[in-house]
């Protein structure tokens, strides 16, 4: 006797070698035996054997057609022997048997299974939904091999337009477009990023660095909802001094701006007047929102993306001519440099001027301090004086640098760059950053003294981290450091700076003590600030490669810095050339330029020949 039997889904034949009421031993025709349920048995028959019943339904199957099957089932509860009486006109062999049960299970939106070998039809309402989707999904999976094999042979079907480069950096791998573009990568041995290159949807590749970064950072767009202008409060009292701000070309956040006034016994009083925008920015209201939402300023070459929006911007900078609303820090020098005390206000202060590096940095550098011969140029005394102030300041600190430095600004016209070198610790450089940091520190110094909540940036080992604890900054040399001094560009300054008015006016702080509002600013800005840093550092190296590429330049030369990291010599750039391993450490090295690729923001550099080799070094060279 033979018997078949359903097991994980299957139709299987077998003989039965023995049998309970409960169980079956059966064989199967490859000799593996098993204990078969009885529940799980459809069907007994004496003859043929199993092997040739299977192969005789198979045939059998390919020619039922559900859809009249489903037209016969009528609409009540059916087994399907009874079917099969009923289809075949007289009592079913036992392969019409079986081909009859394997059209019924493999045609689910037709037959709903309802226990061992029985079925109901499919309500017509539902098998209609149900063909309705099969031919959506057919559809589909034309249109997908259709997307793919242009894809393939590198032309954009018109669907991927609008969806480049969301579909490579945060795709919704549910759509048809989404896996065509897989399907199309796997056929072509490609990644995705290469594929939708040589199918010529990246013809900028830097505009594809930038909606990249948009896209995860600024998934609105970068501009601003309509904001009001906020009104400050009257009465500010209003200082007597005239101040000037140093700041590039292309600032229009001008932060910070600095007085002198020549007092009597040779006091000097020097004033770091800083913008205040806290005073019209009130917590959680739709201008903080705004400024909560970006934390900071986006720099990179040829552009910026404000934290606040124009109107903000143009209402706090301090702009020359003007009277702006201002936190000062007043601080008392002796005529030996000395500090003697220091004194914060909030005020209007008069901006007298915005003086700007590209022309002031000609009259006002190394060349011209104290020299006799120099024609006399605005605030002349001001700045030298400064100058000096600024070097006391720095030693104070036990930073004072004797080693020369070039740092590099990158200006874009087009597609064209250019990449200035510029020396650092230049006269401007140091009288804007010495008193910046001793604002700030003062600043973070004075909330800790008074036990109010600040944001502080702190160094320690080598590694920097936001907190709100007034934690040392060794790499400044200063006890604490608490940003204050760009509310315009930082929110973290903002913050501060809300604290730094409350004592000045002696109210309660806007962040009271353990709290939970400050702890998230420092998470969120600290996660931006890193994003935004290496946003504009990868753009800068982008800017690199294509001045590389603009000047034809395929050697250059580098210093080795340790192992097979390397400096270049007139560039920014630091890189790892691995065939410079051995090269003594301070070696001056040729490097042959090749295989620059905008897209990955990648070339290829390969060792020449070493130029010069430090004194004292004992290295064998490759």
């Amino acid at each position: 006797m033979y018997l078949i039997f359903e097991e994980d889904g299957h139709f299987k034949a077998g003989s039965i070698l023995s049998e309970t009421d409960a169980t079956a031993q059966v064989e199967a025709a490859s000799g593996k035996r098993s204990k078969i349920k009885a529940a799980s048995i459809l069907l007994r028959f004496a003859a043929p054997a199993p092997s040739e019943v299977m192969a005789e339904a198979e045939t059998l199957t390919a020619d039922l057609d559900a859809d009249f099957l489903w037209e016969a089932a009528g609409s009540d509860e059916f087994g399907f022997e009874q079917l099969a009486q009923e289809y075949y006109g007289h009592t079913p062999l036992p392969a019409e048997s079986v081909a009859l049960l394997m059209k019924l299970h493999a045609s689910p939106i037709y037959f709903h299974k309802k226990g061992k070998g029985r079925y109901r039809p499919a309500p017509p309402e539902t098998l209609a939904a149900a063909k309705a989707g099969l031919e959506k999904k057919r559809l589909a999976a034309e249109r997908q091999a259709y997307l793919a094999s242009e894809l393939a042979a590198f032309h954009l079907p018109p669907e991927y337009t609008s969806l480049i480069p969301r579909i490579l950096i945060a795709p919704d791998k549910n759509t048809l477009e989404y896996k065509a573009l897989e399907d199309a990568a796997a056929a072509t041995g490609l990644s995705q990023l290469r594929l939708i290159e040589r199918c010529g949807a990246i013809p900028s590749t830097l505009d594809f660095h930038l909606a990249t970064f948009l896209l995860e950072y600024f998934p609105r767009g970068t501009g601003f909802a309509p904001v009001t202008e906020p009104i400050d409060p009257p009465e500010l009292p209003k200082s007597t001094v005239r101040a000037f701000s140093m700041d590039d070309e292309a600032t229009t956040e001008i932060d910070d701006a600095l007085s002198v006034q020549w007092l009597d016994e040779g006091t000097i009083r020097v004033g770091i007047h800083i913008a205040a925008p806290a005073l019209g920015i009130a917590p959680s209201s739709e201008l903080d929102k705004v400024a909560r939402e970006r934390l900071s300023t986006v720099y990179y070459p040829g552009d910026k993306i404000t934290m606040l929006p124009e109107a903000l911007i143009h209402h706090y900078t301090l702009g020359e001519t003007h009277d702006c609303p201002a936190l000062s820090l007043y601080v008392n020098v002796a005529s030996d440099l000395r500090v003697l005390g220091t004194e914060t206000r909030l005020e209007m202060v008069h901006i007298a001027d915005n003086l700007r590096h590209e022309a002031l940095e000609v009259e006002f550098n190394a060349d011209t301090l104290g020299n006799p011969d120099v024609a006399d140029y605005p605030y002349r005394r001001e700045l030298e004086w400064l100058w000096a102030f600024s070097a006391a300041l720095e030693a104070g600190r036990g930073k004072a640098d004797t080693v020369d430095r070039i740092d590099y600004n990158f200006k874009v016209d087009g597609e064209r760059v250019s990449i200035v070198p510029r020396k650092r610790g230049s006269p401007i450089d140091k009288v804007v950053s010495e008193l910046m940091i001793f604002a700030n520190a003062h600043w973070g110094g004075w909330l800790a003294e008074n036990r109010i909540p600040g944001i502080y940036r702190a160094q320690a080992n080598g590694k920097t981290r936001m907190t709100t604890s007034p934690d040392p900054h060794v790499g400044l040399g200063v006890d604490q450091y608490a940003w204050s001094s760009s509310p315009l560009r930082r929110y973290v300054d903002l913050v501060n700076q809300r604290q730094l008015i409350c004592l000045v006016q002696a109210t309660d702080p806007v962040y009271p003590p353990r709290s939970e509002q400050l702890f998230s600013v420092v998470r969120e800005f600290e996660l931006a600030y890193d994003a935004y840093n290496e946003f504009q550092r990868r753009l800068e190296r982008y800017w690199m490669l294509r001045w590389l590429t603009q000047e034809n330049v395929q050697e250059v030369t580098a210093h080795v810095i340790r192992e097979d990291l390397v400096r270049f010599d007139n560039l920014p750039m630091v890189t790892r050339v691995p065939s410079v391993t051995g090269v003594a450490p301070g070696s001056k090295v040729r490097l042959a330029i090749s295989n620059i690729d905008l897209l990955d923001i990648s070339f290829h550099a390969e060792y020449v020949a070493t130029l010069e080799t430090p004194p004292d070094s004992s290295a064998a060279l490759p």
